[in-house]
């Protein structure tokens, strides 16, 4: 572990000691800023919740990250929650900053921590920050693999082809691309065979207008939905950290089964809409 920065040192004291926020004083600097853009009022908003951005980084520390840059990050996520907070929604800014904390500390885990374990979807990231915990939770010497992955899956609700892979690249270790193939100083190096996947210009151009015909559609499709089921696709499918059936049910007051049922209406819903829309796009 790296020797700490004495001015991170004194950073992590002086936010500390700072000053708590009752709710009525939150709500009245947030309004300030939000209608007035008075700085005096975000800068003591951020720093009296500068504090949380130090206890998040503490937990992110096990994925081998500096702990300097790991509250560098939170810290810009906590910027980012006083930009887009809407005191009028009910929430407290300390819950709501908490949420963009540990997302920006999060995304920078997923940049930094190895660029061939990097997890590439919602499921795998979910895997990625919840794998180590569950295995304690679950250890058992008896258990087979196969029924290890199961049982993770089940646990974290994701499924379990995503648990195997996730599974085979924190168990892997790194290697350099440049070592030679053989081990000999002639040999050819194993980044020489990669193969150039480069798109054409003029290809990436096309891709990139279509992708983003299908999000407005996605987008569309979603906003059509009634407001309960548009809330479970968005906090499932389309939000940094997805929530779990179980987390959703507690919320809404209906049963984890009940969230499925609807999740999968919403989900058949959303393709129709989008290739009954993509048909009429389609010129006769």
């Amino acid at each position: 572990m790296q020797p700490r920065d004495p001015r991170t040192s004194q950073f992590i004291r002086s936010s500390m000691a700072r000053e708590m926020l009752d709710a009525e004083t939150e709500h009245r600097l947030a309004l300030a800023w939000r209608d007035q853009r008075d700085e005096a009022a975000l800068h003591r908003l951020i720093e009296a919740y500068t504090r949380l951005a130090v206890s998040v980084a503490t937990r992110y520390r096990r994925y081998g990250m500096s702990l300097d840059d790991l509250i560098q990050q939170g810290n810009l996520g906590l910027m980012r929650a006083a930009e887009k907070y809407d005191p009028e929604n009910g929430a407290r800014f300390s819950t709501y900053a908490a949420w963009w904390i540990r997302a920006s500390m999060q995304e920078y885990v997923m940049r930094n921590w190895s660029v061939v374990r990097t997890a590439t979807n919602a499921a795998q990231k979910k895997l990625f920050f919840h794998l180590r915990k569950t295995l304690i939770k679950l250890e058992d010497g008896e258990i087979r693999r196969e029924g290890l992955s199961r049982t993770i899956a089940r646990e974290l609700d994701v499924p379990e082809e995503q648990v195997e892979i996730m599974l085979g690249r924190m168990s892997g270790q790194d290697l350099s691309l440049n070592v030679t193939q053989n081990g000999e100083e002639d040999g050819r190096d194993w980044m020489d065979a990669l193969e150039d996947d480069t798109v054409a210009t003029e290809a990436q151009v096309l891709n990139d207008l279509e992708a983003q015909r299908r999000r407005a559609l996605l987008h569309s499709a979603v906003q059509e939905l009634p407001e309960r089921e548009q809330r479970i696709i968005t906090e499932r499918h389309l939000s940094e950290s997805p929530r779990t059936l179980a987390e959703i049910g507690v919320d809404l007051g209906i049963s984890k089964e009940r969230v499925r049922q609807l999740e999968e209406r919403a989900v058949t819903r959303i393709t129709k809409a989008v290739q009954e829309a993509a048909r009429v796009e389609v010129p006769a």
